[in-house]
């Protein structure tokens, strides 16, 4: 109760001095809109039903993208992690290909996929992949050696340890390679679609509405609803955290 209560107050601070900023006539409230306008617009786009599409078109695409993420992330980490030969004949590759950052590759993936929702969450899970996959082998890199040595005096095969031992071994780390995914990926998504446009979302509701009558008050509308979004999700990838992984540190893992 008391980090929540420390939580609002600094939150009420910040729409405080938001407000007072806003009104000043430092800068023009066409530029920077106080709160009580922002809110205002916020809710009148709660009721309405093209916004409200544009938001599930970004929660949608970002849960697609997350659960891709994992299914492939995963597996290949845990691979990666428990084969050394493979993890040195695809290190140089990986590290090649983490670094480049998504939206350096819209143009290629407008060529091959096109305009459309298969684009930014195809890029989104590339962005997403990392951080659950080197979650996913750092954890095996701590997995004690003694587990799995026990497991295979048991007779208890190769991929069996992997998926029986390993696995639960490493969900700690994994569930924080997911949360870092997670937003991550919401990033990404309304990166895209505030670039890209053509494939819905709250991106792309953004730039309509700052390239249309440069309405400040619905950009700031819409960013708020991203805030929102992204601080929903990493709670509740917490909480799951907590709940089924609670052996493990929340905070551990690698980004």
């Amino acid at each position: 109760m008391r980090a929540l209560t420390r939580g609002v107050l600094g939150l009420v601070g910040f729409l405080v001095l938001w407000e007072l900023f806003g009104r000043s006539g430092f800068i023009s409230a066409e530029y920077l809109p106080p709160p009580s306008v922002v809110f205002g617009e916020l809710g009148k786009l709660l009721g309405d039903e093209q916004f409200l599409r544009d938001v599930v078109a970004t929660v949608l695409a970002l849960l697609i993208a997350v659960a891709v993420s994992v299914g492939i992330a995963v597996p290949l980490g845990l691979v990666l992690g428990s084969v050394p030969a493979v993890r040195h004949a695809t290190g140089a590759v990986i590290e090649f290909l983490r670094p480049i950052p998504s939206v350096a590759m819209i143009p290629l993936a407008i060529i091959v996929l096109g305009i459309g929702p298969e684009t930014k969450i195809s890029l989104a899970v590339y962005a997403a992949i990392w951080p659950i996959l080197f979650n996913t082998i750092y954890a095996l890199d701590e997995l004690d050696p003694l587990l799995v040595e026990t497991a295979k005096v048991f007779g208890t095969s190769r991929v069996r340890v992997l998926f029986s031992v390993a696995l639960p071994s490493a969900l700690p780390f994994v569930f924080t390679g997911i949360r870092l995914a997670a937003t991550t990926s919401l990033v990404v998504l309304i990166s895209v679609e505030l670039l890209m446009g053509g494939s819905g979302g709250i991106g792309q509701f953004i730039m309509l509405a700052r390239s249309g009558a440069g309405r400040m008050d619905l950009v700031l509308a819409g960013t708020v609803v991203a805030g929102v979004l992204g601080y929903l999700l990493n709670e509740g990838l917490e909480r799951a955290q907590r709940r089924w992984a609670g052996w493990g540190a929340v905070s551990g893992g690698r980004s």
